[in-house]
Parts: C-alpha cells; sequence; structure tokens
C-alpha cells in the first residue's frame, strides 16, 4: 500500500504539469513543469522525501527499460536515419560532452559550497 500512495503522489504531480502544460502557453514539456512542481513540493515540505523516496528508487531502477521501445523505433525508421547517421552522431556526442562537463562543474561547486558552509558554521 504504500507504494502506491507513493506512485500515486508521484503521478499526481506528474498530472499537475499536464495540466500546466495546457494552461500555459509556452513551450515547456510537461515533464518538465512536473519536475519543478515536485522540486518545489519537496524544497518546501509539501512533500517530504519520505513519502516519495521508495517509489523514486523503484522508477530509477526500471529506467532503462523505458529506452528499447525508443530503440526500437529507431530501428525501424533505419532508412530515414541512414543519410543523416553521421551528423546526428557528431551531435550526439557533443551534446553528452557537453552536459557532463556542465553536470561535473555544477555538482563540483555544490559540493565546494556545502563544504565551505559546514566550515563556516
Amino acid at each position: 500500500m504504500k507504494y502506491f500512495r507513493q506512485f500515486f503522489l508521484i503521478l499526481a504531480i506528474s498530472f499537475a504539469g499536464e495540466i500546466l502544460h495546457m494552461v500555459l502557453p509556452l513551450p515547456v514539456p510537461a515533464s518538465i513543469y512536473g519536475l519543478v512542481l515536485m522540486l518545489l513540493a519537496l524544497v518546501t515540505g509539501i512533500i517530504k522525501i519520505e513519502q516519495v523516496k521508495d517509489t523514486a528508487i523503484f522508477l530509477i531502477e526500471i529506467m532503462p527499460v523505458m529506452f528499447i521501445p525508443a530503440a526500437v523505433g529507431l530501428l525501424d525508421s533505419w532508412s530515414v536515419l541512414r543519410p543523416t547517421i553521421v551528423p546526428v552522431i557528431v551531435i550526439t556526442v557533443l551534446t553528452t560532452i557537453i552536459v557532463m562537463v556542465v553536470t561535473g562543474r555544477v555538482t563540483q561547486n555544490v559540493i565546494r559550497k556545502g563544504r565551505e558552509k559546514e566550515e563556516n558554521e
């Protein structure tokens, strides 16, 4: 029952993101609205981490399975993808490297600021 309650809470936040996507005329995906709502709910304490933690861990563990349909879709559309494969690979590699570098830098800054805050206390 605990998992059902946690999953329902995550789905409710995602549904709120879908509603925001339909209401607001911005080019922002509904999933981003849902993530921002979840972040705000966790930061403000409206939702406690313990209220979603177990189900969130489960969803993160099965995430690779969710990419299988997308990979199969790429295989089905190979004839369309074939002429543009080199630019697609270059863009994919470059954006992956950029995301990794930016994520690493942000993580290092967050850790550094956390250590400075602990030392000052």
